[in-house]
This record gives structure tokens, C-alpha cells and sequence, in this order.
């Protein structure tokens, strides 16, 4: 399916293709450092992608070398500046926020270093293959600030307490390699590479039924933070939703009838 028209931005690009969308932070010269335009675009595409009914997964990913090096600090500088806790609240917060609760899901190419905040953006995908050379780092001890925008709740969860503690205490990086190794990326393939794995993989999420894919996503979130029964619980509630289904339907007549399902999300 060709690609149809989408709304333009300055500080990224964004395209869909067939079910699937592609969202690039385009600030290669600054490493795709955060500004004040390219976060009110972030949030704004989010928010579209949401209200997309036929986007059924996103990539996220970066221009040139760098996926994303965080926050601009020369904007930091400039009169006016907000608050870095007001800029959190009204600006950073929403997007990550907006990123988690997104019903399609996120595949994250890493196509370079994610520093600061770029490594919390990499962090709220739901799933993360990375490039050859890329790199995870904090990097806010460098200007004595404290990690962010979702930083110390998701990294702990995704690679456990003690590397996630060197990495915000010590600025310890991951590489590419390290991160597979820590369970942080699925997948780490050669640079020229990345972005067709990262449409592959995209792909096959985009071919399952979106309801129980955006449920899925919504009981491995879940399952961060409840315990055991609770998330029992909550899987046999969403089972029912997902079983009562045009969707769930359509799957066991293909399974029956040995076809692939044509999932509508009905």
C-alpha cells in the first residue's frame, strides 16, 4: 500500500505506510536534542497516531547518528526558559505518558546513542532493537541533574536494580551489545539494517487482531507493577473483552479453515 499524506512538522518526520507509522526525531546536526518544538510535535503525532484506527504500530526513531542526545541544553540557556520542573510536568511527562498508554505499540530504532531523556523516550517503546554502535546512557549526573521523564521506574523494571543503579549513579553506558545482553533490546543488527527489521518486526505486530495486541500491551504494563493474583485478575478481564470479538472469531475460523486471520479489529 502506497504511502498516504500526513501532516507536516519541522523537528520530525512523520509517514504511514500501509499499518504502520514512522515517527523520526529530524535534528541530526543536534544529535535530535529535545526542544521545545520537536517535544509540542512528539506529543502532537501522538496524539494522532492514537485517533488512527488503521495505525495498528509506530516506529520511533532518530535521523542521522544519534537516536536522541536529550535535552537541548542551549535552549536551557535562553531567557524564558521553564522551570526544569515545570518543563517535566507540561512537557516531557505527557509524552512518555502519551507513549505507555498508546493502544499500538512502539518499536523503538535505536539507531544511535539515547542519552538523558532520548534514553527515556527509548525506554516507553514496548519494544527496542538497536543498531550496532548504539548506546544507552542516563548522562544527567554530567550536569548534576537527577534522571527523568520515566527513567527510574522503567530502567530498574527492564534491567533489573543493580545495573540500572550504576548506569543513574555512575553514568555507566550500555552498549548495543550490552543492552541485548541485559534483556533492554531484543534485537541488535548491523546499522544499514535497522530500519527494516525494525518494519519487519513492526509488521507482524500490525498483522495481529489490534484489540488483543493493544490489550497485550496493556497486561504487560500491568504486570510491572501488580502482584500475582492482581494480574491473574486482570488477564481473565481482558480475556473476556478480547473473546467477545469479531476479531477472536475470525481467528479460530482461520485456525480451523488453516488460513491466515484477517483481523479487523472488530
Amino acid at each position: 500500500m502506497a504511502a498516504r499524506a500526513v501532516p507536516e512538522f519541522t523537528a520530525l518526520r512523520f509517514d504511514v505506510t500501509g499499518r504502520v507509522a514512522t515517527i523520526t526525531l529530524d535534528r541530526p546536526d543536534a544529535l535530535n536534542a529535545m526542544t521545545v518544538p520537536l517535544k509540542r510535535e512528539l506529543l502532537e503525532v501522538l496524539t494522532a497516531v492514537r485517533r488512527d484506527a488503521t495505525v495498528r504500530a509506530v516506529i520511533l526513531t532518530g535521523a542521522g547518528r544519534a537516536f536522541c542526545a536529550g535535552q537541548d541544553l542551549r535552549e536551557r540557556q535562553e531567557p524564558g526558559a521553564a522551570a526544569l520542573e515545570t518543563e517535566l510536568r507540561e512537557r516531557y511527562n505527557p509524552i512518555v505518558s502519551a507513549m505507555r498508554s498508546l493502544p499500538q505499540p512502539i518499536v523503538g530504532a535505536i539507531n544511535g546513542a539515547a542519552a538523558g531523556a532520548g534514553a527515556s523516550l527509548a525506554l516507553a517503546c514496548d519494544v527496542r532493537v538497536a543498531a550496532e554502535g548504539a548506546s544507552f546512557s542516563l548522562a544527567f549526573g554530567r550536569v548534576g541533574l537527577v534522571p527523568d521523564s520515566g527513567a527510574t521506574w522503567l530502567l530498574p523494571r527492564l534491567i533489573g536494580a543493580a545495573r540500572a543503579a550504576e548506569m543513574a549513579l555512575a553514568g555507566t553506558a550500555l552498549s548495543a551489545e550490552d543492552a541485548l545482553g541485559a534483556g533492554l533490546v531484543s534485537r541488535v543488527v548491523p546499522a544499514d539494517d535497522l530500519l527494516a527489521v525494525a518494519r519487519q518486526l513492526a509488521e507482524r505486530i500490525a498483522a495481529g487482531s489490534p484489540t488483543a495486541v493493544g490489550l497485550t500491551k496493556r497486561a504487560l504494563q500491568r504486570a510491572l507493577e501488580a502482584g500475582w493474583t492482581e494480574t491473574l485478575e486482570y488477564e481473565a478481564d481482558l480475556q473476556g473483552v478480547a473473546g467477545r470479538t469479531a476479531d477472536h472469531a475470525e481467528g479460530l475460523r482461520a485456525f480451523l479453515e488453516k488460513r491466515s486471520p484477517d483481523f479487523t479489529g472488530e
